[in-house]
């Protein structure tokens, strides 16, 4: 019994001796695990104390408990002594006099930009925006647009496949925001004009006009009596918000499965005429096939780059400025 009462006395003075030669919190940690951790000779005693006498065991207990408790409450004295030691030696290196560093704000990316001006410009010529998937069905993406599996024009779109599937059905990332055409056509009845902005991918090689993954804003007019001449001149009204009075604009003959007749945009860009949107008229059998009469209903579509549309507004001659997260570039934008 003397004996434990000892070692207890001895350990506690020696405990206490260590503590006041601490100087930082490294050295307070080691001694709180050497003195009151779950090794010590504190936790021993309690472990053996099947070994002392029964009469004595509820003393001893009490005893090293209240010991490591004392030893608990100076650790955390001291911590919280080398805590305020650090806090006052900052406080004495920082002068509060010396100026502060300005807040700095955050701008639209330039694409986001050029979108939002898109949108309003359509707004204005009475287009509502809608968005669709960017995970697509090859049905809507292809099949629905006129372009079946042994159709050459699928060699006009290459395209990102996914592993995952719909119904049975092979899911891609869609190649144009086309595909919301059919989607809106099935659940609404003309009359119809909406814009549909959203990002589109490919599979290509990059280059200054060209980049795997872009932003298109398609539009959809569906109504009775609409003609080329309705197209044209929505176009053109577009084309002059858009760019200018002044821009020097072409329509020239194209190509695409869902239109008849096809036409692109070009733009007069660093001498020569860049492309920007690809048009046309709906294709009849799209519009048969949502249920409407292609006697009675007619419309246009045209879906437009808008990487090409910011490269025109601020005079860039490569796409890939846009994607470089260079904030020299970034920061021209800002106002």
């Amino acid at each position: 019994m003397s004996t434990i009462n000892e070692q207890l006395d001895s350990l506690k003075t020696e405990a206490l001796s260590s503590l006041n030669n601490i100087i930082n919190k490294e050295e307070l940690m080691m001694w709180r695990t050497k003195y009151t951790g779950r090794s010590s000779a504190l936790s021993s005693i309690l472990k053996n104390l099947k070994d002392v006498p029964q009469e004595k065991r509820k003393e001893i207990g009490l005893l090293v408990n209240d010991i490591k408790k004392n030893l608990e409450l100076l650790f955390k004295d001291k911590d919280a002594s080398f805590d305020n030691k650090i806090a006052n030696e900052i406080d004495r290196n920082i002068d509060i006099s010396l100026p502060g560093l300005p807040v700095r704000n955050g701008s639209l990316h330039p694409i986001t930009i050029a979108l939002n001006k898109t949108l309003k410009v359509l707004s204005q010529l009475g287009f509502s925006s809608i968005e669709g998937p960017e995970a697509e069905t090859s049905h809507y993406n292809f099949d629905s647009l006129r372009i079946p599996d042994d159709h050459p024009a699928r060699d006009m779109w290459d395209t990102f496949w996914l592993d995952s599937s719909f119904n049975n059905e092979e899911l891609l990332l869609r190649t144009h925001t086309s595909p919301m055409q059919i989607r809106f056509l099935e659940e609404n009845d003309p009359p119809i004009r909406i814009a549909v902005p959203g990002k589109c991918y490919r599979y290509e090689s990059t280059d200054a006009t060209h980049e795997w993954m872009m932003h298109q804003v398609e539009i959809l007019a569906i109504d009775k009596n609409v003609s080329i001449a309705n197209l044209k001149a929505t176009l053109q009204s577009f084309a002059y918000e858009m760019f200018g009075s002044d821009a020097k604009i072409m329509l020239r003959n194209s190509y695409f499965p869902f239109v008849e007749p096809g036409v692109e945009m070009a733009v007069f860009f660093r001498g020569e005429w860049l492309e920007v949107m690809g048009a046309g008229m709906v294709h009849p059998d799209i519009i048969s096939a949502a249920g409407y009469d292609p006697n009675v209903y007619s419309g246009f579509a045209a879906g437009m780059g808008i990487e090409r549309i910011a490269m025109l507004l601020w005079d860039i001659d490569d796409i890939r400025y846009f994607y470089q997260n260079d904030l020299r570039f970034l920061k021209k934008f800002k106002n």
